[in-house]
């Protein structure tokens, strides 16, 4: 009887201390990735590591968090020596600045399937206001958000010194994104 109940008992507890569906993102599925100018050419680079958190409830969007770290080491452009220019302090920074963080303010629906994300990104120490706005996808039990938006890459010191031209590199800097997740309450 005191083994039953015991056993009841936790869970119970783990039941009420757990979520009832956890969210993850599902990495091997998603990307994020920008493309930039250099000399009027369009440049495609990606992020390899990264990582969400998240609190969504489709039908509660106004309570939702969404927290993502991006590893600046992990940038893909295809050039081994253009990647290791962009982790010297002109550009990234990474010894000093070694990630970049998106922390959301607020989530407001925008019609279905879409939500504007307001929140905070930070790059190499400076954070800017910005709104993603999302569309949500959901298939056999996955959710998949997609999206893109413009940063402006001197708002966050990328490319100090001679870099700072725009003439050479420009300033905007499109963001795109795929997260894949798991967890997600139906649309």
């Amino acid at each position: 009887m005191k083994t039953t109940f015991a056993a009841a008992a936790l869970a119970l507890l783990v039941s009420t201390a757990l979520p009832a569906s956890a969210q993850q993102l599902v990495a091997a599925k998603s990307e994020i990735a920008f493309t930039s100018k250099q000399m009027g050419v369009p440049v495609d680079g990606r992020f390899r590591r990264f990582d969400a958190q998240l609190a969504f409830d489709p039908k509660k969007p106004e309570a939702a968090t969404v927290a993502l770290t991006i590893d600046l080491a992990s940038v893909a452009l295809g050039v081994a020596e253009a990647e290791a220019e962009l982790a010297k302090p002109d550009w990234f920074g990474i010894k000093q600045f070694p990630q970049a963080t998106f922390q959301s303010t607020s989530v407001k629906p925008a019609g279905p399937g879409r939500f504007d994300v307001a929140g905070k990104l930070a790059i190499k120490g400076a954070a800017r206001d910005v709104v993603v706005p999302v569309v949500l996808a959901q298939a056999g039990g996955t959710t998949t958000a997609t999206g893109s938006f413009v940063i402006k890459r001197l708002d966050y010191r990328i490319g100090d010194g001679d870099w700072k031209d725009t003439s050479m590199v420009a300033n905007d800097v499109q963001v795109k994104f795929k997260l894949t997740l798991t967890g997600v309450a139906a649309l």
